[in-house]
């Protein structure tokens, strides 16, 4: 018991839950001063909610500036969980100094996101390879640019590569790899499903958004019995409370957002009189 208990500790501290929840909440509370007067419990319940409701206005935002909008943000997300999981490697890997480590790891990350974000934009509109420009050979030959940078990348690990770190570089360059792999599928699927209606954006991210709210609305006032070791405050009766709560939310979110045409239409032409996005039901 005692190993499980330290294994869990050590868990936690990697994942930062430790530590790092409580000095947040202090942080938070000293530039919140109205809220000093408050029990910590209710500091926080109210520090959370505020930034609730910054993160759903923003993204609601995004949601009115249309799939372009909602498709960069989602390019945004997939170069964060890049930077989060490259950061470990680079951590481990630190004292070896590899040489333009960093620099090729983004090179090729920012090139990836480029194809992702490009070939379902121009696949949507085709339009825009007709117009002139740089815009348009972009959109005609950015498959090609993509894969030439891609392979100028690869010359410049190879150039960079040190007898004694052969086996640190190639790890590392296949860790950049598997990573844009595991990320960069979904997102360039999440693109994809974008335009053909973001719709099928909204929804899903607004589950996961509800789940967690309710999760912790269910486990601050209901909550009595611990979920997981890991997460001492997650408890039962917000797991419980959240499944019932999202499975509701899905059917009247979808039932709400089904009425309007800009929710549900695939992305269409874009005209060179128009100046905005069209929508086309089919």
């Amino acid at each position: 018991m005692s190993g499980e208990g330290e294994a869990v500790k050590r868990v936690r501290q990697m994942t930062g839950e430790d530590g790092k929840d409580k000095e947040s909440e202090a942080k938070s509370s000293d530039r919140m001063p109205l809220l000093g007067g408050l029990d910590q419990r209710w500091r926080n319940w109210w520090i959370r909610g505020i930034l609730s409701i910054v993160m759903i206005s923003l993204f609601a935002v995004v949601i009115y500036l249309g799939p372009i909008a909602l498709s960069l943000l989602v390019v945004g997300l997939l170069l964060k969980c890049f930077q989060e999981i490259i950061a470990i490697g680079y951590s481990k890997y630190r004292e070896h100094n590899l040489p333009l480590y960093r620099v090729l790891n983004w090179f090729i990350a920012i090139v990836a996101s480029i194809f992702i974000y490009c070939d379902n934009f121009f696949y949507y509109y085709p339009e825009l390879k007709g117009t002139t420009g740089l815009f348009s050979f972009f959109g005609q030959y950015h498959r090609i640019i993509c894969l030439s940078l891609y392979v100028a990348g690869f010359v410049l690990f190879v150039l960079t590569l040190q007898k004694d770190l052969y086996n640190t570089q190639f790890s590392m360059f296949t860790w950049t790899h598997i990573t844009l792999f595991l990320f960069g599928c979904p997102a360039y699927l999440s693109i994809q499903n974008t335009f053909e209606s973001i719709f099928w954006l909204i929804v899903p991210v607004s589950l996961v958004v509800c789940n967690d709210i309710m999760a912790y609305l269910f486990g601050f006032f209901l909550g009595r019995t611990p979920l997981i070791k890991l997460s001492p405050k997650k408890t039962w009766e917000g797991f419980i409370g959240a499944v019932f709560a999202t499975m509701l939310f899905g059917l009247v979110l979808s039932h709400m957002l089904a009425k309007y045409d800009y929710f549900v239409c695939v992305s269409g032409a874009y005209p060179a009189t128009a100046s905005r996005l069209l929508f086309i039901c089919f």
